[in-house]
């Protein structure tokens, strides 16, 4: 492909700003380097972060750029040495954002699927899955025996902290929500009970005896971080991985020291960047999880990829249950 100047459609980002300033337009497909692959993509998926980049609030703007943390698709180039084959499906987190019809993406980042799996199914489940599992299983280290709080829990990371901690036995699952219409949703997935944010902190401490959850997965941070420490057991630990109210949790040194708990904080963006050797076996056990169907992520809405503004308005407007998708 070498030498070819070969156009391909993107979502591209000029400036920050509403839906609007994301344009469809005609660019140059990318070529690999070492220990790269070429990627055609089938799915991509809409996550929060992608909101929060396209308004500016998330890094600063290297424009024009391409938004989109995670993608699944077929294999069509990759290296002589490559453990890839042209054809190979694949979920992979791309170098330069998934918003387009062919992404770059480092070997160490791109995973195989089972034919079992379908795409849109696939696309759903790299970046909440992968980011669930972590946290359940290697920062909150969840015993069955715990009572947890899984904050935004209709949500797609919500949605799979629900179902795995479900599957792992844990005594009981506290939820919340935004709006009590999806309170059928989330129970559906297997949380035992299910509040809104201005009632959740007395509700745990009622569901537990008045001793507080064993951990708080919170994504939200604000005044929902002050309400989860006002729940929070000794010994707990509250897992910190997001604002997506768009403001900071505050958290005084006495919240922690005379209580023994503890708080920990976690990002997979993070990690892809500077650990992606850790993920290969997460994947591993996820994919497993998806393929005996031991887990399902519902599929909110799938757009085509020219209406990524109305799956940004889809997804601001949080209305909505499970993942939401972009058809490539």
């Amino acid at each position: 492909m070498e030498g070819m100047v070969i156009t391909m459609k993107a979502i591209i980002l000029n400036e920050f700003g509403d839906p609007n300033v994301l344009s469809y337009l005609d660019i140059e497909t990318p070529e690999i380097k070492d220990n790269e692959c070429l990627i055609k993509v089938a799915y991509t998926s809409v996550n929060y972060a992608d909101i929060k980049t396209r308004n500016g609030k998330k890094g600063k703007g290297n424009f024009p750029l391409i938004l989109g943390l995670d993608c699944t698709g077929t294999i069509v180039d990759a290296g002589p040495k490559s453990l890839f084959s042209i054809g190979d499906r694949v979920i992979a987190f791309p170098k330069n954002g998934s918003y387009a019809e062919n992404v770059i993406a480092n070997e160490q980042l791109v995973f195989k699927i089972p034919d079992s799996l379908t795409f849109e199914q696939a696309a759903a489940m790299p970046t909440v899955s992968i980011l669930s599992y972590i946290l359940l299983h290697e920062i909150g280290q969840i015993q069955k025996s715990d009572s947890i709080v899984i904050h935004s829990a209709a949500g797609g990371v919500g949605s799979m902290l629900v179902q795995m901690a479900k599957i792992t036995g844990v005594q009981k699952i506290i939820a919340t929500v935004g709006s009590k219409d999806k309170a059928n949703y989330v129970k559906k997935l297997g949380a035992d009970v299910v509040c809104t944010y201005d009632t959740f902190s007395e509700e745990v401490l009622k569901q537990t005896d008045h001793k507080g959850a064993n951990i708080i997965f919170d994504s939200v941070a604000g005044d929902v971080t002050k309400l989860s420490l006002d729940c929070l057991a000794l010994y707990g630990t509250l897992v910190q991985f997001g604002n997506s109210s768009g403001e900071a949790g505050v958290i005084k040194t006495s919240d922690v020291h005379s209580s023994c708990r503890n708080i920990k904080g976690f990002s997979l963006g993070t990690t892809r960047k500077h650990n992606p050797a850790r993920l290969a076996p997460i994947i591993k056990n996820v994919i497993e999880l998806f393929e005996e169907k031991q887990i399902v992520l519902p599929i909110a809405k799938i757009f085509n990829l020219n209406d990524a503004a109305e799956a940004h308005k889809l997804i601001e407007s949080r209305n909505y249950e499970g993942k939401v998708l972009l058809k490539v």
